[in-house]
């Protein structure tokens, strides 16, 4: 009997339980969720465990508070590290620095556990501020840069064409576009290479129409937590889900990920959102799109905002 994949998701909060859930539903593998909050993992994995009978789906789901059993797996998605808080007090938000270092040292952590047990797996990193992340798990990983990914790209993009679905009233699965650069405001939705059952966006929404949907997809998350009060997470573990299903399969799919960039688009030592062909290596190939001058503003402009977070971690460049 051939061999199953093994999936770890670290950090079993609402992100990484509802990625576990698909993950199985999809039959990708076994999953492992670890978190270090005791009882957590353990009992979404077996809450999990006990739908398999219903669903039909054969794969091991575990739970775990330290890392031996992760060894071995396929893939590794990192869910773990804290939010912006606001003080309770003060009324201020954690700052930016401050939630880097925080997350840097959580990160850091959970990549080093994971990379001694499992040193030819995928990472895929969902942590924020996601773009920082990266970089923090490439160094601490010591793993090749093809084998380090960010999920941002496929989110974002899931939000552009679901909204221009809506504006258009059509079916989603006939939108085909884009979303590149870092996960945040600086984003950059590619109106020119976006299509509608193969007709041009340009040719069926007004460029007013087409502006405040670029708006609302870069404030996408922000919408979410202002009707939920905390993050989204049906569309991120989809998402991130996608990018586990192209790598063990192998299905080699056209996906914008964060990827360690080394001259296209004329960046170097940086995790920008860049479409990759995903395949069970990683990032096998960037696929470098012809930009307008306007699209190549927009992408130094989030380019920039990259390089500012990551100038706060102690590593910049492998």
């Amino acid at each position: 009997m051939p061999r199953r994949n093994k999936i770890t998701i670290v950090g079993a909060g609402n992100v990484g339980a509802t990625a576990a859930h698909w993950a199985v539903q999809k039959h990708l593998g076994d999953v492992v969720l670890v978190d270090i909050k005791e009882g957590l993992p353990q009992g979404k994995a077996l809450d999990l465990a006990e739908a398999s009978p219903v669903f039909d789906f054969d794969c091991e789901v575990i739970g775990a508070n330290d890392y031996d059993k992760t060894a071995g797996s396929d893939v590794v998605v990192i869910t773990a590290g804290v939010p912006r808080k606001k003080d309770p007090v003060t009324g201020k938000f954690t700052s930016r620095d401050e939630l880097v270092e925080i997350n840097r040292q959580i990160v850091g952590e959970v990549t080093r556990q994971v990379a001694s047990r499992s040193p030819e797996a995928v990472l895929i990193c969902v942590s924020n501020p996601l773009d920082a992340m990266c970089h923090v798990m490439l160094a601490e990983s010591g793993f090749p840069t093809e084998r380090v990914i960010g999920m941002a790209g496929v989110l974002d993009t899931a939000r552009y064409k679901y909204f221009i679905a809506q504006a258009l009233g059509v079916s989603v699965e006939d939108i085909h576009g884009m979303v590149l650069g870092g996960h945040g405001d600086t984003m950059v939705p590619l109106p020119t290479h976006t299509s509608v059952g193969g007709i041009p966006l340009t040719e069926l929404l007004p460029q007013d129409k087409i502006d405040a949907i670029i708006t609302r997809t870069r404030n996408g998350g922000g919408e979410i937590v202002g009707l939920l009060g905390y993050s989204g997470y049906y569309a991120p573990a989809a998402s991130s889900v996608a990018m586990v299903e192209s790598i063990v399969r192998d299905k080699k799919r056209v996906l914008p990920c964060a990827a360690y960039l080394k001259g296209q688009y004329g960046y170097s030592d940086l995790y920008i959102g860049v479409p990759c062909v995903l395949g069970a290596k990683g990032v096998e190939k960037v696929i470098e799109m012809k930009l307008g001058a306007k699209e190549k503003e927009m992408l130094e402009v989030s380019a920039k905002a990259v390089r500012e977070v990551v100038a706060l971690l102690p590593y910049g460049k492998k």
